[in-house]
């Protein structure tokens, strides 16, 4: 895969792309260069709803994912768009309400394929990433928590056969 065409494109999406979704890419982002697929894989984070346009993740996001070694200042929020669905090969919502929500703005004939990003971890005890948004730091951990886990077997998903 040495074309940029032959790259995997990926993209996290939750309510207004400054928690659970930029926090997913970054996480993401480091398990890929980890594995020495940053030429091979691309990801992106983006919202449903456009309220954070131009805005950096939450303040708590960027501080529960830099005390893992995750950077996640230089992100900008952004709204998902209908170009995404062929942009993309794989479009993780971060909950079901994303899920729905993405489904009813799929374009005929789009190429991405849609899941729930819990659908990727060993041992889901839900199908939704929790909105930390009105919590406390510790939603914040808990979110960090559940993407770390289901990172592997993304990344296998992805690009099979991926050690990890």
């Amino acid at each position: 895969m040495s074309k940029a065409a032959d790259k995997k494109r990926v993209l996290f999406v939750c309510t207004g792309n400054i928690c659970r979704s930029p926090t997913a890419e970054g996480v993401f982002r480091r398990a890929v260069e980890a594995a020495g697929l940053a030429g091979v894989i691309e990801t992106d984070s983006a919202g449903t709803h456009g309220y954070h346009i131009g805005a950096a993740p939450d303040p708590r996001s960027i501080a529960a994912a830099r005390g893992r070694g995750v950077d996640l200042s230089g992100l900008r929020a952004r709204k998902v768009t209908a170009g995404d669905f062929d942009c993309f090969d794989l479009i993780l919502a971060m909950d079901e309400g994303h899920h729905r929500h993405l489904k009813a703005m799929y374009p005929p004939g789009a190429r991405a394929k849609l899941a729930l990003f819990l659908d990727f971890h060993p041992s889901p005890s839900g199908r939704d990433v929790p909105d930390p948004y009105y919590g406390n730091a510790a939603g914040f951990e808990d979110v960090l928590d559940l993407i770390e886990a289901a990172m592997p077997q993304l990344l296998n998903k992805v690009v099979p056969g991926t050690n990890n």
